[in-house]
């Protein structure tokens, strides 16, 4: 069997200034490359915390366990990382009003993952500036010299996403990329996602709390709760019954979207594929 793109192994965390609150509690999980996996759980479920903990924000403490990438160690902060692990695991974020520095332009704010992780400089550098603008379905000479102020909040998703995909990545955090969005931009924002996915074989860590999103795009999935992933599996695993009382409360309750649609235009895109 291939090593796996990322394993969680009996992962314990704490809060840095709070060592008595441990507030993920022995999590295993395992993503392959290519793979789809979401997080869901309820606010306070421990479900973003694991996506700052594998950023590498350093709030935090890992006191059991650890993070593998490719089958190597995974410092625990950021700053004791790579430039290559780095570069290879990259997050989009909730909010993208505070994620986009307001000062820089689209072109610095695209072009400067490029730069640093690739050494694109120059003509190399707009072209590819350029091509990402055109892979999130934005005009480049629209939009190259804009500033984040003059985006829509679907648009600034947009650039969070291309941002990430400046560096090149294998694995990329999404945290409730479309809780922020109205429900036809959010519907925008999967299927864009969904695209890079197959057009790149990413890896996803999908956090949300959207099930019908899960259903979409998931391959696997683990359900929080109180730090812990108290159930673990495939899609059709997780959600088939029968269901320990947290889960079926949480799918009972758990918000949707009503996206039949997307999942018929991704099975379609991937039956395609697979006749190819």
């Amino acid at each position: 069997m291939s090593t796996p793109l990322l394993e969680i192994k009996n992962l314990h965390v704490r809060i840095e200034d709070q060592p008595e609150v441990e507030i993920l509690r022995g999590i295993d999980l395992t993503i392959q490359e290519g793979e789809v996996h979401s997080i869901m759980g309820p606010n306070g479920s421990g479900k973003s915390t694991l996506a700052q903990v594998l950023a590498g924000k350093e709030d935090y403490e890992i006191t059991e366990g650890q993070i593998l990438f490719k089958g190597e160690a995974l410092p625990p902060s950021y700053k004791q990382r790579s430039k290559e692990q780095l570069r290879q695991a990259q997050m989009i974020y909730q909010m993208a009003d505070t994620a986009l520095n307001p000062k820089l332009k689209i072109r610095d704010l695209i072009g400067r993952p490029a730069q640093m992780y690739l050494g694109l400089n120059g003509k190399q550098l707009e072209d590819r500036i350029k091509d990402l603008l055109n892979l999130i379905e934005l005009e480049p000479n629209d939009y190259i010299d804009r500033l984040p102020s003059e985006l829509s909040g679907g648009q600034k998703q947009r650039i969070g996403i291309a941002r990430a995909l400046a560096a090149e990545p294998q694995f990329i955090i999404c945290d409730e990329v479309t809780s922020a969005l109205d429900q036809l931009v959010a519907e925008g924002i999967l299927k864009l996602l969904d695209k890079l996915q197959g057009e790149f074989d990413l890896a996803y860590m999908f956090i949300t709390h959207d099930l019908a999103t899960v259903k979409a795009i998931a391959d696997s999935i683990a359900v929080m709760h109180r730090g812990k992933a108290v159930r673990y599996g495939t899609k059709t695993e997780v959600l088939s019954p029968p269901f320990d009382d947290y889960t079926d409360l949480l799918l009972s309750s758990a918000p949707q979207m009503k996206l039949g649609w997307l999942e018929e235009v991704i099975a379609g895109r991937r039956m395609e594929s697979a006749g190819n």
